[in-house]
């Protein structure tokens, strides 16, 4: 199944492994897709400069094949004491089920972009995504300059066709199914509702509106996913959830758990783990907070309050305090290999082109 963005990206298959930040993505699952010949990724933003090199170091030692890097484009949210004591208090109550005191000092927080950046574009790895706005024009002329690709992210139409007008090489359409946070470029809620777009609606018209290859995620987890993503005119898809329970997965044994036993009813989006809209699967935590997101601090800061509890969470194996992210096809995951998971995608969806075009004959 060869498309534009096989030939763009160098790789044998139009699937992209989605990012996943904070655990999931790992070198051995980047490089197990890169083998299989899709594109892995590490979702990098929570990583130091020097653990970031160190990762993308990993991914070389495991394939010599093309992978990519994602970062978030930084944020700087005007955040008052009175807003954090807010945040604390209403998080006090979920650290005492857990043990943990209340209302720690949270450190300051560093603005490391400008960093990672530079170790990728030092590495030269060949792909940087980046997610929740527009890189700065130095920064993709630093990139274009090093022969690294740059990929944004688009939630909607007016997204893309301002990442399109930025120059970058493709973009990838997140629909409203998709798990994780999402791309929206407007962190504040009520613009995070309205760009709740699906993937079967928002593809074709991004399609319509750039020039350039648009990349389709949210709600594909298999090669009916993939066909019909070719279908409404993208050039490939970007995987997540399909691959949160693989072994190479990096993700909490609680998670891949909550992953393999979700129904397409069980994800919500939700502010409360980090002040950004997320798609995850609902559990205690969620439902606690759920009356009070509109009074959580904005991302990253709330991201950095709400650390503690997650950490204590992963050390006691308590799933219902951690961030499950999971989109709306969790149902189609499976614990599989990584590459097997790549391979039967691609089987499935070349399997069903042939069935179609053999209908297609016998109706003429």
């Amino acid at each position: 199944m060869r498309t534009a963005l096989t030939r763009l990206l160098g790789i044998e298959h139009p699937i992209i492994q989605a990012p996943m930040a904070g655990g999931p993505t790992t070198p051995a699952l980047a490089a197990a897709i890169a083998n299989a010949g899709g594109l892995g990724t590490l979702g990098a933003a929570y990583l130091a400069p020097d653990t970031l090199r160190r990762e993308i170091a990993a991914v070389r030692a495991l394939t010599d094949r093309p992978f990519g890097i994602n970062l978030f484009v930084p944020e700087t949210p005007d955040v008052t004491p009175k807003q954090v004591a807010r945040a604390q208090a209403l998080l006090n109550p979920l650290r005492a089920e857990l043990g943990l005191p209340p209302s720690p000092d949270i450190p300051p927080q560093a603005d490391s972009f400008a960093d990672q950046l530079a170790v990728v574009i030092a590495e030269r790895v060949p792909v940087l995504s980046f997610t929740f706005g527009i890189l700065a024009e130095e920064h993709l002329d630093a990139l274009r300059t090093a022969g690294i690709l740059a990929v944004g992210t688009a939630t909607t139409v007016a997204e893309g066709v301002a990442l399109e007008r930025a120059g970058v090489d493709a973009i990838v359409g997140q629909g409203s199914e998709a798990g994780g946070h999402r791309g929206t470029f407007a962190p504040d809620a009520a613009s995070a509702e309205r760009a709740l777009v699906g993937t079967l609606a928002l593809i074709p018209q991004l399609v319509d509106a750039v020039r350039v290859p648009v990349i389709a995620a949210g709600g594909i987890g298999d090669g009916r996913g993939l066909l019909a993503a070719l279908a409404l005119g993208a050039v490939g898809v970007q995987m997540g959830t399909a691959f949160l329970a693989c072994p190479e997965s990096g993700a909490h044994p609680q998670h891949k758990a909550a992953v393999l036993a979700a129904t397409d009813e069980d994800s919500i989006i939700t502010r409360a783990f980090s002040g950004r809209s997320a798609r995850g699967i609902a559990n205690h935590f969620i439902e606690e907070m759920r009356a009070h997101e509109a009074e959580v601090a904005p991302f990253p800061v709330q991201n950095a309050l709400t650390r503690d509890i997650r950490q204590a969470a992963a050390r006691a194996d308590r799933g219902e305090y951690l961030s499950l992210w999971a989109g709306q096809a969790a149902r189609l995951a499976t614990a599989r290999p990584a590459a097997e998971i790549v391979r039967a995608t691609v089987e499935q969806a070349e399997r069903l082109l042939r069935q179609l075009g053999a209908v297609d004959e016998q109706s003429v």
